[in-house]
């Protein structure tokens, strides 16, 4: 076999393991007028949503959401954090049935559950006026073979953490996670430290920015023979938008984010305090959410007292 002809069959079976979320991209569709216009189109703002399906059956809500925002120039990221318990204005949604949800005052992963990808789209594009260039969907079962792909990934674990779930527990100390024992690092939040999903967050950050090291420093990125295996294992994992549905577009994505230097990688939680009225969930810190929003939305840095807005246990310092 000619190494053209290998490619191309490489080729084949990347494109064939990606789902196309055509519904939501009616959906978009239908909403149009409603979106925000993107102020800096060179730059790309992609949500990244984890999909709870495999543990709340048919009640699938995003448990994590993070936007990654790629400056226009590509010399600088963004990664932000929304809370999956923040309260938000969820707008009417079109629902997969045909139907629209009602709008309302909820907790942002409920929009998932009220009309997929689109709505969760559509709250955070209300909540921020960011526009949304992209959007991919992984499940739980597709980040363990992802993490699986990589080799696994090193973490520091300050406190065990206990997933019976799985029947994985994860004692002090640091160590290398792979499977389920990453999905237990970066989902379990009951029983760890107050039980709040910002420490729980805290946890994704400190993997997000370890997986993105470990990527760029073993030279992955850039080694085809390395990428293969995790691009076969992501694009297994994904759901993903028209505009991001080819292997070719997702290398293109993979290439912005190899040539940005790890100490321009912002990685912040949107900042929030606990909802007095919802003990158990919370409110955006108006002046400071909003001044995250404006920087993205103008592709500028994002402001300094922010980055380390939250200790490591997710109680916010101010």
């Amino acid at each position: 076999m000619t190494t053209a002809a290998a490619a191309s069959l490489l080729y084949a079976r990347l494109d064939g393991n990606i789902r196309t979320d055509e519904a939501a991209a009616r959906a978009l569709a239908a909403d149009h007028a409603s979106r925000p216009k993107a102020l800096a189109p060179q730059a790309q703002n992609i949500l990244l949503l984890g999909s709870d399906l495999e543990t709340v059956k048919d009640s699938e809500r995003s448990d994590t959401t993070i936007l990654l925002h790629l400056a226009a120039d590509r010399k600088s990221a963004a990664a932000v954090s929304v809370p999956r318990d923040l309260m938000v204005n969820i707008p009417s949604c079109l629902r997969p049935d045909g139907g629209r949800s009602r709008a309302q005052y909820a907790q942002f992963n409920w929009a998932f559950q009220f009309g997929g990808a689109a709505c969760a789209i559509r709250t955070f594009e209300k909540l921020t006026g960011i526009r949304v260039d992209h959007h991919l969907v992984v499940s739980f079962t597709g980040f363990e073979e992802v993490i699986d792909a990589v080799g696994g990934v090193e973490v520091e674990v300050t406190e065990p953490v206990s997933e019976p779930e799985y029947g994985v527990t994860l004692q002090p100390g640091h160590q290398l996670v792979k499977g389920k024992e990453a999905l237990t690092f970066v989902r379990t939040r009951v029983g760890v430290s107050d039980g709040s999903d910002l420490q729980r967050i805290e946890r994704q950050k400190q993997f997000v920015r370890n997986l993105y090291d470990k990527l760029r420093e073993a030279g992955t990125l850039s080694n085809p023979t390395r990428l293969w295996p995790v691009l076969d294992a992501v694009t297994s994992a994904l759901t993903a938008d028209p505009g991001l549905e080819s292997p070719g577009e997702l290398y293109k994505l993979a290439s912005s984010a190899r040539a940005i230097p790890s100490d321009r990688v912002r990685i912040i939680t949107l900042p929030c305090v606990e909802d007095p009225e919802r003990p158990s969930n919370y409110q955006m810190v108006e002046g400071q959410g909003r001044a995250v929003f404006r920087a993205l939305r103008e592709d500028r840095p994002l402001p300094d007292h922010l980055y380390n807005a939250y200790r490591p246990d997710g109680r916010p310092k101010y």
